[in-house]
């Protein structure tokens, strides 16, 4: 059984940067395979993974919806469509010698997208029975979870940064989540960028207002500053950094 988790929360928060380590942590933890896809519109995944971004998941819908309405089809002669579909999934899969990776990309454009999000839902229902975890960097929105889309989740990690206005965006995240009846099992909050990993009482009197149950707390780390300015894959964070540090406390508690 594929083990699912989602990672959600309001951009800014360090959401992506949480969800490429924890992805390196599973892997160094020999916990493969694992796949992970990129469901945030702002998708850079990629970059905290230190992999070429392939073509999107979005790229293939857009041209399938194309080829609905335009009499110039991108669907060769002689190829059937659902031929079409499985070679440029082919295609927008990156290979890694532990995960595998997948990017949704740009959200729907004009038209009716039923056949081609029928289409994407199954064929990451085939994809995904092939690892161990599935792991989604999220959008707050969680659009490709609510329509369906992507896999239903068993885990979703909340990641707001210590601030009250992060705290609050995280407790609208976990009202949609229920609203959305997604019944996913597990809901923990993340608060990350803490300076020296410490809360101050009135954000943890937030986070019991905002119904939230906490899961752990990742300190600031400047390492992760100086990284991303050099413009290196923060996988490659020594695993003496505090952040990675912080996030391995998290896994330990979550016993995956």
């Amino acid at each position: 059984m594929t083990y699912s988790i989602a990672m959600a929360g309001k951009g800014g928060t360090g959401k992506t940067t949480l969800c490429g380590l924890f992805i390196n942590h599973l892997v160094n933890a020999g916990k493969g395979p694992i796949l992970a896809v990129d469901a945030d519109a702002n998708s850079n995944l990629n970059e905290v993974l230190g992999v070429e971004k392939p073509i999107t998941l979005g790229d293939i819908r857009e041209e399938l919806a194309r080829s609905e309405i335009d009499e110039n089809s991108p669907v060769p002669v002689g190829m059937t469509k659902q031929e079409y579909v499985n070679f440029k999934f082919g295609s927008a899969l990156v290979e890694e010698a532990h995960f595998d990776m997948l990017v949704m990309g740009r959200s729907q454009g004009k038209g009716c997208y039923c056949y081609v999000n029928d289409v994407l839902r199954e064929q990451l229902k085939k994809y995904y029975t092939n690892y161990n975890y599935l792991v989604v960097d999220n959008e707050a929105g969680l659009e490709h979870i609510s329509r369906g889309i992507l896999p239903p989740v068993d885990l979703i990690l909340l990641v707001s940064d210590c601030s009250r206005r992060g705290i609050q965006a995280a407790g609208r995240i976990a009202g949609m989540i229920k609203e959305l009846d997604l019944k996913v099992a597990q809901v923990w909050l993340i608060v990350n960028r803490a300076p020296a990993g410490k809360l101050d009482p009135g954000i943890r009197e937030e986070i019991e207002a905002q119904n939230l149950s906490l899961i752990g707390v990742i300190p600031q780390d400047e390492e992760v500053y100086q990284y991303d300015a050099a413009g290196k894959p923060l996988i490659s964070l020594p695993e003496t950094s505090l952040v990675k540090q912080g996030l391995a406390e998290i896994i330990k508690k979550l016993e995956l």
